[in-house]
């Protein structure tokens, strides 16, 4: 296996909602931590949004390798952050038999 080049530092945060006083809540992100990535891009594809098209790219970001209950490990619903890029975490899973390695797959979606 490939040693992955950590080179792009990405900020975690998870959603924190907060109930709105009318039978609903509000959603807000906070930041977790932060941590080096390799990120690689898979093929593109359009999705409808609720009122316009968006561009939804499918990435693969491989990240060091966390224990489960640590708060620095990514999970499915989080997301990454870079700049004013988003990533919305899908899935994670270990990259290598050793556990080195996370692989998240997720999504970023532009706006057409």
């Amino acid at each position: 296996m490939n040693a992955s080049h950590l080179n792009r530092a990405l900020g975690l945060e998870g959603v924190v909602r907060t109930p709105d006083g009318a039978g609903g809540f509000t959603e807000a992100w906070t930041a977790l931590g932060t941590l080096w990535a390799e990120v690689l891009p898979g093929s593109g594809s359009d999705t409808l949004g609720e009122e316009r098209m968006l561009s939804a790219v499918p990435y693969r970001i491989t990240v060091r390798a966390a224990p489960v209950a640590s708060p620095s490990r990514p999970k499915a619903g989080q997301r990454l952050v870079e700049g004013s890029r988003l990533f919305l975490i899908q899935a994670v899973t270990e990259r290598d038999p050793d556990g080195r390695y996370l692989t998240c797959f997720a999504r970023e979606e532009v706006p057409k």
